[in-house]
């Protein structure tokens, strides 16, 4: 019974995020759990189990009398979250660069190399999805390769807090695609040279960059 509640309670945390993300919930937005369970399509007891945790992650805070309030976008947020980024990935490609394979970081290699190439001869619908998955999962697959559960699970919240942000979208811009993957290949170039000095300068920049992008400046 315990397994099947928390499941929902994950699912409707899941549906939550989604939505979030979607926009279909608006940052700043004052919800009530009602309101909740109709754009989740979540039963109410499992929206009630899943506050303690959205809280817990800064993403709502009770308004008394009013109801529930999604986090909202200031200065104060962006410049933690891209100073809580900066601080994880540092660590988390240090130690990539120290423990990954070889084959691991030819994989990545290919696959960045591919999607510049495909890139440059025009970004499709379809391309731009490949690319926004893939530069998700790069950074997601460093952060797990430290094996921290920890480490892993406030990555997940804090890169859910930058893609809101991003004012108009969520997602990586057509026009962008040929410079974000090149930001990539200059931390995998020197991933492979497994030269820690410039990966961590990459890494820098591109997270550096990343925050101009979201502030649009």
């Amino acid at each position: 019974m315990l397994s099947a509640e928390r499941r929902l309670r994950d699912d409707a945390y899941s549906s939550f995020t989604e939505k979030l993300l979607a926009r279909d919930i608006q940052p700043g937005q004052i919800v009530s759990q009602r309101e909740l369970v109709e754009l989740t399509g979540m039963p109410l007891g499992a929206i009630r189990e899943m506050i303690p945790r959205l809280e817990a992650d800064g993403l709502i805070r009770t308004v008394p009398k009013r109801g529930l309030q999604v986090l909202s976008i200031d200065l104060e947020l962006i410049r933690n979250a891209f100073q809580l980024r900066r601080i994880i990935e540092t660590e988390a490609f240090a130690v990539f660069c120290a423990t990954a394979t070889d084959d691991d970081i030819a994989r990545i290699a290919a696959e960045h190399r591919k999607t510049q190439d495909r890139a440059k001869a025009g970004v499709t619908p379809k391309l731009l999805d490949q690319a926004q998955r893939m530069d998700w999962a790069f950074h997601d697959h460093v952060v797990d390769a430290m094996d921290n559960r920890i480490i892993s699970n406030i990555h997940r919240v804090n890169a859910i807090k930058i893609r809101l942000i991003r004012n108009a979208d969520t997602r990586m811009l057509p026009e962008l695609v040929v410079s974000v993957v090149g930001e990539h290949l200059a931390i995998i170039d020197a991933l492979e040279a497994r030269d820690v000095e410039a990966m961590t300068h990459a890494v820098h920049a591109h997270i550096d960059s990343a925050k101009r992008r979201a502030l649009g400046v």
